[in-house]
């Protein structure tokens, strides 16, 4: 490998492991969230699950602002325009005051009715309420977090963003164990002790997680306000278009795909759900065992959309190629091994979950299905960032959406709820609908359409 290969994939990887390591801890705490609620039954655990695609609704238009900024100050960091990428950092604060606002007014208001629209078994549609209400909450926070986070990565600081997110993710955990239990004796080494839990069950791990992101949204809007190149510090919050005409450019498709998307996560589940507490607690623990995953390719598209947008920002068309060349045969075989894990480890982790026979079946059969689809799954992510880091984010968003609805929800509807063929049909669905994402984008990828620079698509 030439120097300059060597040193464009130190770049890649210097990026990539901060955004790795913080969804490691993320998935890792999810993992204990889940075991910990899992100790409470199925029900607790069908309870926390249920509504947790609408919250993927909440959080993917906070996510669509992200990727308006991100696309804006990758540009202005390439091109070395300090001022555009302040002034961007500024009016991005503009938008969390305002997206948090309406993203905690509207689903603190429903949350009383978004279990039954979710098809929760009535005789947990309380606590579900109540745990979706006490979660979102603290929307400002969290909007702040994922806002000011990727404005953090766009500039290329990846540590930041990853240092708040564990000690978040570790202060949930700790709030976990003291707030979900009762007061109870542990023996450790032979020594028994009391610990005193405040036995709230459920609702415990909801109050826990609210605190933690409270903690992460104050610390994150601290460290972006004496951040050296992008600090706000001194420019208007006052809206501008020039800065929010673009970045709502950049948005509005992105927000259209993850809504579409998101949607169809919302109809898919409510879909499972109605096939009663197993299916709907495998196809909880499935999801949060499949997370752990795809972080390499959830890491790596950080990297290739920060990287493509300062290219693009410099109008680097060298780099433009050669960021192709580089991210794709690391993303694969990263994707490559941790299918394999994945395919190999299903059972096991399954069990960490839950005890129930039914329930392990059910989830690592779903589990290895999905393991065999990840290399596919994991080419698309890599060109959606390249897409995104230029703002291209129409092509993401007809992909998406036509994968979605045309073949995971039309085809769930007819494998379950025509057909009764149960969670399995359903997960195959899923897999079709990743497969054909992969088929347009491998089309994309090889008429190179994604890339402004090239002289056919200026």
């Amino acid at each position: 490998m030439s120097n300059s290969k060597k040193g464009l994939a130190g770049m890649i990887l210097a990026l990539a492991w901060p955004t790795m390591m913080e969804q490691v801890m993320q998935t890792a705490v999810q993992y204990v969230d889940t075991a910990m609620v899992g100790t409470l039954g199925t029900d607790a655990v069908a309870a926390v699950g249920a509504t947790s695609t609408v919250g993927w609704l909440i959080h993917s238009t906070v996510s669509a602002f992200g990727v308006g900024f991100l696309a804006l100050i990758a540009q202005a960091c390439g091109a070395r325009n300090k001022a555009t990428a302040k002034h961007a950092a500024a009016q991005a604060a503009f938008v969390v005051l305002v997206l948090g606002i309406i993203s905690t007014v509207i689903p603190v208001a429903l949350s009383r009715w978004v279990p039954v629209w979710m098809q929760v078994d009535p005789h947990i549609q309380d606590v579900s309420a109540t745990y979706f209400m006490i979660l979102y909450l603290p929307m400002l926070p969290r909007t702040a977090s994922a806002i000011f986070g990727t404005a953090l990565r766009a500039a290329g600081d990846t540590k930041t963003p990853m240092k708040v997110g564990i000690i978040v993710n570790l202060l949930n955990v700790v709030l976990n164990f003291l707030l979900i239990y009762p007061t109870r004796t542990i023996t450790v080494a032979g020594i028994s002790f009391t610990m005193v839990g405040a036995g709230l069950g459920v609702i415990g791990a909801a109050v826990a997680s609210a605190i933690a992101y409270v903690w992460g949204g104050i610390h994150i809007s601290l460290v972006l306000w004496c951040h050296p190149l992008i600090s706000p510090r001194g420019a208007s919050i006052k809206p501008d278009p020039a800065i929010l005409k673009p970045c709502w450019k950049i948005t509005f498709p992105n927000m259209m795909q993850q809504l579409g998307s998101c949607l169809g996560f919302v109809t898919f589940a409510a879909m499972i759900n109605s096939l009663g507490g197993v299916s709907t607690a495998a196809h909880t623990i499935a999801n949060t065992v499949e997370s752990a995953f795809y972080i390499p390719a959830y890491g790596m598209q950080t990297a290739a959309a920060t990287l493509t947008g300062n290219a693009y920002g410099a109008r680097d068309h060298k780099q433009m190629r050669s960021l192709a060349a580089m991210f794709i045969p690391i993303e694969e075989t990263l994707m490559i091994l941790s299918g394999a894990a994945l395919f190999l480890s299903a059972p096991a982790l399954v069990s960490l979950f839950s005890e129930s026979e039914e329930v392990i079946r059910l989830g690592s059969a779903v589990l290895r299905m999905v393991a065999v689809s990840e290399p596919f799954y994991g080419f698309s992510i890599i060109v959606e960032g390249m897409h995104l880091g230029v703002g291209r984010t129409r092509t993401p968003f007809l992909y998406n959406v036509l994968g979605m609805w045309c073949i995971r929800i039309v085809g769930t509807f007819l494998f379950t709820q025509v057909m009764d063929f149960g969670l399995v049909a359903a997960w195959g669905c899923m897999i079709a609908h990743n497969i054909l994402v992969f088929v347009l984008y491998l089309i994309a990828f090889i008429r190179g359409s994604w890339n402004p620079l090239n002289s056919a698509y200026v």
